[in-house]
């Protein structure tokens, strides 16, 4: 299991065949999952995001999962909380096929369901398209673009510029979409570089608080090379920065913890 990836390579990208998608397994077999052979990839990262969303005990668990691609994260969480609600949201449509044939092929037509659409300008038509209403989620999940347009060369890969390159320049709109999709006291939560989180949180300030940062670090006494935050939709609590999170022991197995997320299903934060 690795960080999400690109694969990609210069040139055009052809329609999808048989021969560019791989058939992987996540949550120790749990869940299977197409994803192209080029473009952005899904993996740890993906696995680690959905593993951060919490039951609620008190009302009705609806997760929407921004920029989607295949729907690894909502699909993870959904395999996880038997009862949960999940939207996949994404802006590519070839993606968004392949994301549909996983949600029939994982057995979750009742509980997931894709939708195309973007965060950017034209969010409002494909929400309302959708059917899909603001305010109306109990956790928002974004595991966004990793470069924007001021510091991106763009691919000739057309899958692979999408996710990659972020709409509007920067996580601004991505927070502004999170907010507005999130209901009274809803939970965003992102995975992201950690060099990427001074945008993450000026992208959620004024729309969420209680701010929780969790560092992700490879090794004990190394950096992180991700974080995750999430925020309260409302909330005026103040920001914290959470006990890192570590991957990997002394030689290149995962940790039981790490373990017990990626081939268990478990949850982030334990009971």
């Amino acid at each position: 299991m690795m960080h999400d990836v690109d694969t990609s390579q210069k040139g055009d990208t052809a329609p999808l065949c048989r021969s560019e998608i791989t058939d992987d397994d996540f949550l120790g077999g749990q869940l299977k999952v197409l994803q192209p052979v080029r473009g952005y990839r899904a993996g740890l990262d993906a696995v680690l995001l959905a593993a951060a969303v919490e039951a609620n005990s008190d009302r009705r668990t609806r997760v929407l999962d921004v920029g989607a691609g295949v729907g690894t994260v909502g699909l993870c969480v959904a395999r996880r909380l038997p009862f949960a609600e999940v939207v996949l949201f994404e802006r590519e449509a070839a993606l968004v096929d392949l994301a549909r044939e996983n949600i029939t092929r994982n057995g979750l037509e009742g509980r997931v369901r894709a939708c195309l659409g973007e965060v950017g300008a034209r969010a409002g038509h494909y929400l309302e398209r959708e059917g899909l209403k603001d305010g109306s989620f109990t956790h928002v999940l974004a595991n966004p673009p990793f470069f924007d347009d001021g510091s991106a060369t763009r691919s000739a890969s057309k899958l692979r510029a999408a996710a990659h390159v972020m709409d509007g320049g920067d996580f601004e709109v991505w927070g502004r979409f999170l907010a507005r999709m999130a209901g009274p006291a809803g939970q965003a939560l992102v995975i992201h570089k950690a060099d990427a989180l001074a945008k993450v949180l000026a992208g959620l300030e004024g729309r969420f608080g209680r701010i929780r940062v969790l560092p992700i670090r490879p090794r004990p006494g190394e950096n992180a090379n991700r974080v995750i935050v999430s925020g309260i939709r409302g909330s005026k609590a103040p920001l914290s920065v959470l006990p890192g999170f570590v991957l990997h022991g002394d030689g290149n197995g995962f940790t039981p913890a790490a373990e017990a997320i990626l081939r268990e299903g478990r949850g982030l934060y334990p009971k």
